[in-house]
Parts: C-alpha cells; structure tokens; sequence
C-alpha cells in the first residue's frame, strides 16, 4: 500500500516513522498510522509489534483512518482524545467497570477485554488513579447504594441494583464504609445514637459528635443552634443526645490541637468516605503541624496529579474539621480557598498553627 502523506501535521512521514519505531509518546494524538495486512489503527505509542514500513498508511486523524476502512486498536486505544495512553485505558476501565457493576470483575476479566497482563492493567490502572479496579469497583457500588438508599429503595433492592450480590458481602463492606447498617443509613441513621457536645473555640462555638465507635461529625458556628441543626441535618432521624461529660476529653483534645499542641493520634473516627476521599484524607493527616500543601501538591502526593479539583471536593466534604486537617490545603499562589466552616476560621486556623511552631 502506498503511503499517504497528509498536510495537517508538522512532521514528514519519515519522521512519524521514526516515531512509530520508537513509540514516541509525545506524538499520541498528533497522527495515527494503520497497517494494511491486519487493517488495524494505531497511536504512535502503541507496544504491539511493529509491521513492516510499506504496509503502514498515515494519517493526522483516527476519523481518516475509519474512512480507509481501517478499525481502532484495542490494545492503545487511538480513539481517545488525551494522548495519554495511561490515563486513556484506565478512563475506559473505569467505564468498563461502571457498566458490569452486576457482575464479577475480576483482574483477569479486565486483562482479556483490554488486552493486558492482569499485572500490568492493575499496575498501570493504579498509577492513573491511586486505587485499584477492585477499589474504585467497590467505590462506585458504595455510591449507587447510597443514591438507591437515599432514593427511598429498600434495602434488598438497592443490594442488587448497586451490585452486590450477596446481603452478606454488602454487610462487610458497608459496616465500615457507611458506618452504620444500611437499614439505618436509609433511614437517615434512625437506629443509631448520636452523642453531641458543644463548647467554647477560638473560631467560635464548636461541636463534637460521636457514636459508639468514634468521633463522626466536628462543626463549627456562631451559636450552639445552628452547630444542632447541622447535626440534624446529617443525621435526620438519629437519636441525638447531648453529653458534655462523655465527650469532654475529646472537646480538651481538639481545643489543644488548635493552640499549638499535637492531637492525641488515638482519637477514633467514624466515618463514611469513598476510596478517593479516604486517601485524600489520610494524606492531609500526614501534613505537619503549622505548614500547608496546595491541592495539586495533595493531588501528586496521592499519586494523582490531574486530580486537583477532586481534592479540592474531598477537603470541602470533610465531616471532622482539624481532626482533618483540610484548612492546611491552600492555593497554588499560597492564598487561603474555601473552607466549609467559612474562610476566616480557616485563616484564622492557620495563624494559631504558626504562632504554636
């Protein structure tokens, strides 16, 4: 076949060659070159072996190349519009696994739909995102029970319709992720108790809440009837019951963390969080003391430096302030962002840190 030469590129057909034959990725999306004798398409990048030059055919775009009669590879993916191979297969992973959330996904599944080692696919999937496919599998059905939960659906059909295929497979997982039986999160906690204390800060009247296995909620507000009316609102049905007393070791702890001194690191918490959130969050717990992180610092930390606004959501959902230190998390230029108890208490947080040093 002969080889055609196109005018929307700045490279020859030397030069896309040489590019092929070193799998140049810096070259992903400016053309593909498809082969005559497996009437396949390829992005430059792609690992399959090589064919010979005078069955290779360029062209600038994959729509080009789907004219001539030529299809997609399924190994690299020329479709997607990125140009990063990696983060292309897990987008497409991650949408593979969205739409079989009712059945097994394995790793050797994964590996035969995309073409790939199950070593490699986790390997590569896991530099993309931070998670394994199991992981995020896990997170996305959490999510849909949640929404069919939230929805109204009863608990059996909200099993099956997020994926879970067995009452005892989504109790084990959902006692630690929900905090609670999912019975009682459909019913906005109804069966659980919920202690509550409120107390004097520097930022303002604070709130602790707690059930029986850890600290689930810390607020802060102007008066005690706005930080109750918060509580209710994230735990509509609970039975909450003040207990200054019970608590109190915990409002000293919190009150001493603000002012300079460290959190005693056995202070448990009880709460709910995706994947994702779970590492952002144990990320922010290993900031020190009185610096900050900008969000894409936090993102690459987490080993994933295009997540910066998804970090920026997991600190502005963060239930338990300065337990979790989500007011470290600042602006790339250093400037103070948003912060859910209000942007003053977060500067204010961030001063007393630096006259604690």
């Amino acid at each position: 076949m002969a080889v055609v030469r196109t005018n929307s590129s700045h490279l020859d057909d030397d030069q896309r060659w040489d590019a092929v034959i070193a799998r140049d990725e810096r070259h992903n999306g400016e053309f593909v070159f498809a082969v005559a004798t497996t009437g396949v398409y390829c992005r430059p990048s792609c690992p399959a072996r090589r064919p010979r030059r005078e069955n290779v055919t360029f062209y600038s775009r994959p729509e080009q190349a789907e004219k001539a009669g030529f299809r997609a590879c399924l190994r690299c993916r020329p479709r997607s519009v990125t140009g990063d191979s990696q983060a292309d297969l897990a987008k497409e992973i991650c949408r593979y696994i969205e739409q079989h959330l009712d059945e097994p996904i394995t790793l050797e599944r994964l590996g035969k739909v995309f073409r790939q080692s199950p070593f490699h696919l986790q390997r590569r999937f896991k530099a993309a995102l931070g998670i394994t496919p199991r992981e995020y599998a896990d997170s996305c059905r959490m999510r849909l029970l949640k929404r069919n939960l939230q929805a109204g659906d009863n608990v059996t059909r909200a099993m099956y319709d997020a994926g879970y295929g067995s009452s005892s497979r989504l109790y084990e997982k959902t006692r630690s992720q929900l905090g609670m039986t999912p019975d009682k999160y459909r019913r906005g906690a109804i069966a659980a108790s919920i202690r509550y204390a409120c107390a004097d800060s520097a930022l303002g009247r604070m709130l602790i809440a707690a059930t029986d296995k850890g600290v689930c909620s810390i607020q802060f507000a102007c008066s005690d009837g706005e930080l109750i009316e918060g509580l209710k609102r994230e735990f509509p049905f609970a039975v909450r019951k003040a207990d200054d007393g019970g608590l109190k070791a915990w409002v000293d702890a919190l009150l001493s963390k603000m002012t300079g001194r460290e959190l005693n690191a056995a202070l448990p918490l009880d709460i709910r969080a995706t994947a994702f959130q779970r590492r952002v969050w144990t990320y922010l717990q290993s900031i020190p003391f009185g610096t900050t992180r900008s969000y894409s610092q936090v993102a690459k930390g987490i080993g994933q430096p295009s997540a910066s606004r998804a970090v920026a959501r997991a600190c502005a959902t963060n239930p338990v302030a300065v337990a979790i230190p989500c007011h470290r998390v600042v602006r790339e230029d250093g400037g103070i962002s948003g912060y859910r108890w209000g942007v003053e208490r977060k500067k204010a947080l961030l001063e007393m840190e630096q006259q604690g040093l």
